[in-house]
């Protein structure tokens, strides 16, 4: 094991010999590789590496070669055995090696998880299971496991279904509906979330709505041990979380039962708002912070319980037997919180931090967090391209590189009391600066300084997927913290062990106390001048090299190799503010768009546009109205919508064949769900067959023509979005079979 103070000597000597000019950039940059070595900090590229693979496959147009990645990652393996006593070499070959096992997982994960899906909108008489019941104020969503199908080619694996009342029975039910179903929804803007993506790896064929009143049935069919135990659980949760918010009521009540169960379907959209102003809506979903929480409360509580005896304290190892309960606890709380993705990353990395315990090792260090990132990768690859993985890893890396930087300075020190530098080379402006660091490392200014740098980390995270930062975070944060250390996962532990006792009532009273005064707060937060800054989407390939500037900033040890975070920000940075706002936005789907106004504004068009789609729209123009008050529905009729842009130059908006001989004369662009005929004499045509080869589209206005940004690529053919199916030529307007013949309601 390396000595830490023969590292900081080493590391005092290297930025010695960079003030006093001994040595050439390339000397320093490879004396500071000796560093990174020495500490074995190149290990935590790895997964970097793997990471990169996985979301290479993630993006790319078409389904790469497995045997390819398979025999490449072969040769990389053996290439790094040959150069194993050639240490750049055989780091290039492993670096190598670990893109093409990225890739490889990936792969692996995509052929796990395959399923039929439908591909149009369809009609049927569903049979099946309720796997998953999430209940709303009004109403409900669901997940169907369907057994059987009436009218439907092939058989999804779950269904993802929303009804209009709230029904009277939970999850495990086998029931039969009828539902309109619809494939999927594909991204709203070229670069943007893409639900279908995600549903595929969750194995959801279609999503809908449910028609009409709901049979429940005597089970037929017999489900796997497994998905009843989920559906056990998932009745659990929801008992727990209407006993949360039944007691405690209000918006304080639907947090609170966010903040224990996982349920947030019971939270309105202005107590969504009020939280997301003062940046701190993580406090309803459970993070890595609630999982340390629960795993600190179970590991210091048992410890300090072992500890009343003064032989077990004495003649045992309490410590680890504590860590390995904590284990055990970490665990029932992810299982008793429903076990998705967030949960399941945050459990990996606190298996591992109380694993370390077990064998006396460091528990917190950048290690542990590589080894809990790798397995992510390995077994959910598709999680590197979710929000809540960028942001729980940017910030949890920020923070282990804080810590890791307090530890190194007093180690540092210590170095430099038993072996000082001469009295020449020290001076004033040396002792000023070891004094802040010193009161960085400890105290108040240590807090402050931990959640500015979580807060900078996940900063460009925040801005590519919610187009929006909070500069108050970092008194929304840490006032966060506090209450959740103190009421919300202290209660919801105390509070669960005394539900089937019925004695939990005053239990949720205490935390309901606690998150009113953190709406109290938020709302506090929210109405300061500048509480959120919009920013504009901005192209994906910044968010790579910002990406890469966090990582530079968090695993480099040395200051020479963590100055190259500056240049990769500011690349990033200018990614970010030089891509052009769009003037046009087309859904996939070819019933909606958003077109700007004379006063700069999107308005949008359609008869009964998504408004997810329209709040995709309005965020990544900067833009915080409510997705209702952007719906302008004066300038359509029953057959279609026109749009003018400032320029003069219009789009039509084409809901009924009988609207196309007018619109094609007169309109510069049109856009329509329904094939357009042959003869069309628009100069522009997103109709159905364009845009299923393009997905959703952008526009930028050019006085020459467009500038025009699809989302799709030409040739792009993927199981979660496959290659339009080739047809036969129409000829002159014949209408395709699958058309519809009326205007689209």
């Amino acid at each position: 094991m390396t000595d830490i103070s023969a590292v900081a000597s080493e590391r005092s000597r290297a930025r010695l010999a960079t003030r006093l000019g001994l040595g050439d950039l390339r000397r320093l940059v490879l004396a500071a590789f000796e560093i990174e070595a020495a500490e074995r900090r190149l290990f935590l590229w790895l997964p970097v590496a793997a990471g990169s693979g996985a979301i290479s496959y993630l993006v790319a147009d078409r389904e790469p070669s497995l045997a390819y990645a398979a025999g490449a990652a072969a040769l990389f393996a053996f290439l790094a055995y040959v150069l194993r006593e050639r240490r750049l070499g055989r780091i290039i070959a492993l670096g190598l090696c670990c893109l093409c096992l990225g890739i490889l997982s990936a792969s692996w994960r995509t052929a796990r998880v395959a399923a039929p899906r439908i591909d149009r909108i369809e009609f049927a008489t569903l049979e099946g299971f309720i796997e998953e019941m999430d209940f709303r104020p009004t109403g409900a969503r669901f997940v169907l496991r369907p057994v059987k199908a009436e009218g439907l080619e092939q058989l999804p694996y779950r269904i993802r279904l929303t009804i209009s009342r709230t029904p009277p029975f939970e999850a495990g039910t086998y029931v039969r509906l009828k539902a309109r179903l619809l494939p999927p929804a594909q991204a709203s803007l070229p670069g943007g979330y893409d639900f279908s993506r995600d549903a595929w790896f969750a194995r959801i064929g279609a999503v809908g709505n449910v028609l009409g009143r709901v049979e429940v049935l005597a089970s037929q069919a017999e489900s796997d041990p497994v998905t009843r135990a989920m559906m056990a659980v998932d009745r659990a949760r929801n008992a727990l979380a209407r006993r949360v918010y039944t007691t405690i009521g209000g918006e304080s009540g639907a947090i609170a039962a966010a903040m224990v169960t996982g349920k947030r379907d019971l939270l309105s959209e202005d107590t969504k708002e009020v939280i997301r102003e003062a940046g701190i809506f993580h406090i309803v979903t459970i993070s890595g912070v609630q999982m340390t929480l629960v795993a600190g409360i179970f590991f210091v509580g048992l410890r300090m319980v072992f500890a009343l005896s003064p032989m077990l304290a004495l003649r045992y190892p309490i410590k680890k037997w504590a860590a390995a309960a904590a284990i055990l606890g970490a665990i029932f709380y992810d299982i008793l919180i429903g076990s998705r993705v967030g949960t399941e990353r945050a459990l990996i990395m606190t298996l591992i931090m109380l694993g370390a315990i077990l064998v006396d090792r460091q528990s917190l260090s950048m290690r542990n967090l590589a080894i809990a990132a790798a397995i992510v990768i390995a077994i959910e690859p598709e999680a590197l391209l979710s929000a809540s993985f960028e942001l729980s890893f940017a910030a949890v890396a920020a923070l282990v590189a804080v810590y890791e930087g307090r530890a190194g300075f007093a180690a540092e020190r210590r170095a430099q009391t038993t072996a000082r530098a001469p009295e020449a080379i020290r001076s004033a402006w040396r002792e000023r600066l070891a004094l802040v660091r010193e009161k960085l490392a400890h105290g108040p200014a240590a807090l402050f300084f931990a959640t500015l740098c979580a807060t900078t980390a996940t900063a460009s995270f925040m801005a590519y997927d919610f187009h929006e930062l909070s500069p108050y975070v970092l008194i929304g944060n840490p006032l966060t913290l506090m209450i959740i250390e103190v009421f919300a996962v202290p209660g919801a532990l105390i509070g669960t062990l005394l539900y089937p006792l019925g004695l939990d009532g005053f239990v949720w009273h205490y935390v309901g106390a606690g998150i009113s005064f953190v709406l109290w707060a938020a709302r506090l937060i929210g109405n300061m001048p500048g509480s959120t800054i919009r920013l504009d989407a901005f192209a994906p390939w910044a968010i790579v090299f910002l990406a890469f500037s966090v990582l530079s900033a968090v695993i480099w040890r040395s200051l020479i190799l963590r100055l190259t975070a500056i240049p990769l920000a500011a690349v990033g940075i200018y990614g970010a503010v030089s891509a052009p706002s769009f003037d046009v936005a087309i859904a996939a789907s070819g019933d909606a768009l958003a077109i700007r106004g004379a006063d700069g504004k999107l308005a949008i068009i359609g008869q009964h546009p998504s408004l997810f789609a329209a709040e995709q729209w309005l965020r990544a123009d900067a833009d915080g109205r409510d997705p209702h008050a952007a719906i302008t529905k004066d300038t359509c009729d029953r057959i279609g919508c026109v749009g003018i842009l400032p320029d003069g130059r219009a789009f039509a908006l084409v809901l009924d064949r009988a609207a196309f001989a007018e619109d094609c004369l007169r309109a510069d662009v049109i856009v329509s769900p329904l094939y357009a005929p042959i003869g069309c004499a628009a100069p522009l045509i997103f109709d159905r067959e364009k845009l299923e080869e393009t997905g959703a589209v952008t526009l930028v206005a050019r006085k020459a023509g467009w500038a025009i940004m699809s989302d799709r690529g030409p040739d792009e053919d993927r199981p979660w979005s496959p290659a339009p199916k080739e047809r036969w030529g129409r000829a002159g307007d014949e209408k395709p079979a699958d058309e519809p013949t009326g205007p689209l309601e």
